[in-house]
């Protein structure tokens, strides 16, 4: 997952609005093996996403900017990328806007999927798609109220036949997938395959981003 690809994308001065937000302390991430997917100055390993009408980006003291896109702007992760085993984990905020701050889209195996976070006018979590029903209509649709300004830990892992997600170290989606059909939802969002992060409609900011390989999902099964 580490890739070596360095994009033109440069650090830029940290403005007033974003202050706040770069000057919010982190949580330590929770147990080992953490790889880092950010230097915190430049976007080596990641190059924007091919999105039409898509926002600026940029590097802000320890922070991934993306600006409003229309809809999307976004990254995809360049070198090797694991398929299977594995759990990435990165901090979120939508700055301004009121629809989804982060489409992580990750693989599964052969297929792709995207964990949403704020879509449908802002509130909405799920994973798109499972059986080729997005992440507003299966079993991990759920709501949450997002704050501007906010961060929120975000944890994913992917492991065989399970999909399991933390929202501030609170376990929202623990999904089986040995019987469902893994897919990315039609449309644009296909270009962040296979490894992408996105936001569409808002300004977001990122940081933290980390992955580590694991052996097995972290909790029992769903009932």
């Amino acid at each position: 997952m580490v890739g070596q690809a360095q994009t033109a994308i440069k650090s830029a001065p940290l403005r007033p609005s974003i202050a706040p937000a770069a000057n919010q302390p982190s949580p330590p991430l929770a147990g080992e093996g953490w790889i880092p997917l950010f230097d915190g100055r430049t976007l080596t390993g990641w190059k924007p996403t091919a999105f039409s009408g898509h926002g600026g980006i940029h590097c802000e003291e320890g922070l991934i900017l993306m600006e409003v896109g229309n809809p999307f702007t976004g990254l995809n992760r360049t070198g090797n990328i694991p398929r299977i085993n594995y759990e990435v984990s990165l901090d979120a905020l939508r700055l301004s806007g009121s629809d989804f701050f982060c489409g992580l889209t990750l693989p599964s195996g052969d297929s792709c999927f995207s964990l949403i976070l704020g879509g449908w006018g802002g509130s909405l979590v799920g994973i798109s798609s499972l059986d080729g029903r997005d992440a507003s209509e299966n079993e991990t649709t759920q709501t949450m109220d997002f704050e501007n300004g906010r961060w929120y830990r975000i944890r994913l892992r992917v492991t065989e036949h399970r999909i399991e997600a933390w929202i501030n170290d609170e376990k929202r989606i623990n999904v089986a997938t040995n019987d469902k059909r893994i897919s990315m939802r039609p449309g644009d969002i296909e270009l962040s395959q296979p490894f992408g992060l996105c936001c569409w409609e808002t300004t977001a900011a990122f940081r933290q981003l980390h992955w580590r390989p694991v052996a097995s999902p972290a909790g029992p099964a769903p009932k």
